[in-house]
């Protein structure tokens, strides 16, 4: 099994969490309470052309798990604790920027290098068109190395999509290639092989049609340089300039998030604490397993 990198530096990271962070109510309180995050929902809701806020604050759960309707939620809540956590002085300067896959859109908006209307907007079509591919499965492998998973995958005819962290790597691809790659890792020692509850084959190439679809509506949009900058999905290093955000936001489709590189990354870099800037606390518990010794903190904690 890989170690986690160790972290002692004295830098800090904002890291934005992804799909299935998402539950009805978040953000509400926020909302109610404090004007900044107001005026992220209501810019959201004005984008998209309807109330999406009434959705994540009062569902239906079926309606917010809807991709199309899922991923601008969590860009919303994400942005609006950034805001809150900004103006209250609770939130340091960071060194760099991460996002989990969607994250990345709400990482570019509080690096400065997209505006949230537009962000809203590319998301909800990102979201629609993953429904419209949305072909095919996924799965998490629990306990076995990522060299083994992503052996068992190629063998399977699936591919990995997300090396989460030392002992979680998630598969990708069409039902039956992800079923029997559950069952080759399970018989070669996995812990556990979940399949996840999600629309698609996502960060595969089944994907292809999405990431087509996406480059022309990135071409379209402006975008600035990234301030601090992000540590990409796709390569795993540091980019700021326009249009190589851009080649990471359709990258990242079909390519699988390399979140163990990305922390490694944060940290050869002087990252020591990691604020998890979104709902929930999945990147905060994958951080601790990917860097020994990093000190992680929920945007939840502080507000």
């Amino acid at each position: 099994m890989a170690e986690p990198t160790p972290a002692g530096g004295e830098g800090v990271a904002w890291v934005f969490p992804g799909q299935g962070s998402q539950w009805v109510g978040m953000g509400r309180t926020l909302a109610a309470t404090d004007a900044d995050a107001a005026a992220v929902f209501a810019t959201v809701d004005a984008a998209l052309g309807f109330a999406l806020s009434a959705i994540v604050f009062d569902g239906p759960e079926d309606a917010l798990r809807e991709t199309a309707n899922q991923q601008p939620a969590i860009l919303a809540v994400s942005v609006a604790y950034h805001a809150v956590l900004r103006a209250r002085g609770l939130l340091p300067d960071a060194a760099l920027v991460a996002g989990h896959s969607l994250g990345e859109y709400a990482a570019l908006v509080a690096a400065g290098a997209l505006d949230l209307g537009d962000a809203a907007r590319l998301v909800r079509r990102r979201g629609e068109l993953m429904t419209e591919h949305g072909a095919g499965a996924m799965a998490a492998i629990i306990g076995l190395p990522p060299a083994a998973v992503a052996e068992v995958a190629a063998e399977a005819g699936a591919e990995v999509a997300n090396f989460n962290a030392p002992d979680q790597t998630v598969v990708s691809g069409h039902h039956d290639a992800v079923a029997t790659v559950m069952a080759l890792a399970t018989a070669r020692g996995a812990k556990r092989a979940l399949l996840l509850p999600v629309s698609g084959a996502f960060h595969s190439s089944l994907m292809a049609p999405v990431a087509a679809a996406m480059r022309p509506l990135l071409a379209a949009t402006p975008l600035r340089r990234a301030h601090p900058p992000l540590v990409g999905n796709v390569a795993a290093r540091p980019i700021a300039e326009p249009d190589t955000l851009r080649e990471e936001l359709v990258g990242h489709i079909c390519a699988p998030v390399r979140w163990v590189d990305v922390v490694s990354t944060l940290t050869e870099a002087g990252v020591g604490t990691f604020y998890e800037v979104g709902p929930g606390r999945v990147l905060a518990g994958l951080v601790a397993r990917c860097a020994r010794g990093a000190r992680t903190i929920t945007a939840e904690a502080l507000l």
